[in-house]
């Protein structure tokens, strides 16, 4: 065991004594590429405002949709360079999905740590939480790739967080318009001479999102596929059929796909199960696409939900990791916080009946980590990572999964189809 991992497996330990919520832990049995990287992480906090946008908690049928500043918090961790006084470590406070229960979260980001450029700028990250969710129910994931070199940027999506939550019709109506403005913003702040910290820290022309549940959802549509007519027409989508503007038989969405975005990681996309897209409509989408899902998730779909987006995106070149008997919180979200252990619906709207949440959460690292490193930062030697054998259980030997101790790798399939 390397001195990292015997570092933060006795992190976890202490954290667990002393009953604190952990999003750093790194389990003995964690894949090769799971351990945060070698750089310190900062985190700060940002508000932004979309102007202009219809507002659809407000709209009414038969009327024009009103429009209105819509604004959005953002959370971002980037590699920091920390004072001899500064030690890793730091506390979000935040709440549970029931936003009436506070709860902190504990992590190795120092906040408002002065960012260290000398090894940027560094590829964008953007990630997308459920409905509900928040900003950092994948804080997990978000720290560990600002260890390696990222600057990560988590959106908290108004109208869809634990503390806001409102008419689903919003959700559906912003979670692409939200991707695509954050990217905007983070281009205008990381600009040379913009005052701010990202000042020349980032580089947008390498951007990733990633999306769990309604943000899969999003990053489904951003990166080019756009919905069926029939979805602008469901009972419970915005009125007016005002998602046209994002159907793929608008000739004006294809001309928002964004060549920045040079991968995506969709996890339990939202959408395909009821209609959002079809073979037709997913043929749009090129950007290479990790998807990730548990094949009994009985919220997003698996056969006719993920695994079909998997399918029929066929110009894209796209993997697909499953958790076997996983649910539809495979990998995404945090541990759940000691706060909901007494409360069982709340625990189980983090966790999984047959898989150990920390687990997960190392194994969507190890793949995050391979996936974006070849695609955001030409890692090519990361590759051995993905090429393997489709199911974990028939492989022994030399030919057992890379980077996966023996038999660690059990209840795991990874299927692979390059784009035509």
């Amino acid at each position: 065991m390397n001195k990292a991992l015997l570092v933060s497996t006795a992190l976890a330990l202490t954290g667990m004594a002393l009953g604190q919520n952990r999003i750093d832990t790194i389990r003995p049995d964690s894949p090769a590429l799971a351990p945060y990287g070698e750089l310190q992480i900062g985190v700060q906090t940002l508000n932004v405002v979309h102007p202009n946008q219809l507002d659809i908690v407000k709209a009414t049928a038969g009327n024009p949709i009103p429009t209105y500043d819509r604004p959005l918090t953002l959370e971002v961790w980037y590699p920091a360079a920390l004072t001899a006084e500064q030690k890793p470590g730091g506390v979000y406070e935040t709440t549970t999905r029931d936003a009436s229960i506070p709860i902190q979260v504990h992590g190795k980001a120092v906040r408002n740590a002065t960012p260290q450029t000398a090894k940027g700028p560094y590829p964008l990250v953007i990630v997308s939480h459920g409905y509900p969710g928040n900003r950092y129910l994948l804080s997990h994931l978000t720290e560990n790739l600002a260890s390696k070199g990222y600057v990560v940027v988590a959106i908290d999506h108004t109208d869809s967080t634990f503390g806001d939550q409102k008419a689903f019709a919003s959700t559906l109506m912003n979670r692409p318009l939200d991707q695509l403005f954050v990217l905007n913003e983070i281009a205008k702040l990381s600009a040379q001479g913009s005052q701010s910290f990202l000042s020349g820290l980032v580089d947008v022309q390498n951007t990733a999102l990633v999306g769990y549940s309604m943000g899969g959802y999003g990053v489904v549509n951003t990166i080019g596929g756009g919905f069926t007519d029939f979805a602008t027409t469901l009972q419970f989508a915005p009125p007016s059929k005002a998602l046209a503007l994002r159907a793929a038989s608008n000739p004006e969405y294809a001309k928002t796909i964004d060549p920045r975005i040079k991968a995506a990681i969709a996890i339990a996309p939202w959408g395909m199960q009821v209609g959002f897209w079809n073979a037709q409509t997913l043929e749009g989408i090129k950007t290479p696409v990790l998807f990730v899902a548990g094949d009994i998730d009985d919220v997003s779909g698996y056969e006719k939900g993920t695994k079909a987006i998997f399918e029929q995106a066929i110009h894209a070149d796209r993997y697909l990791l499953t958790f076997h008997n996983a649910n539809h919180n495979a990998a995404a979200p945090m541990p759940a916080p000691l706060e909901t252990y007494s409360n069982f619906p709340l625990f189980e709207s983090y966790a999984e009946a047959a898989w150990d949440t920390v687990k997960m959460n190392n194994i969507l690292a190890h793949f995050a980590t391979a996936f974006l490193g070849q695609h955001l930062k030409g890692q090519t030697d990361l590759q051995k990572y993905l090429n393997l054998t489709e199911k974990s259980s028939e492989g022994t030997g030399d030919s057992y999964w890379e980077g996966f101790k023996p038999r660690t790798a059990v209840g795991l399939s990874l299927q692979h189809l390059p784009a035509r």
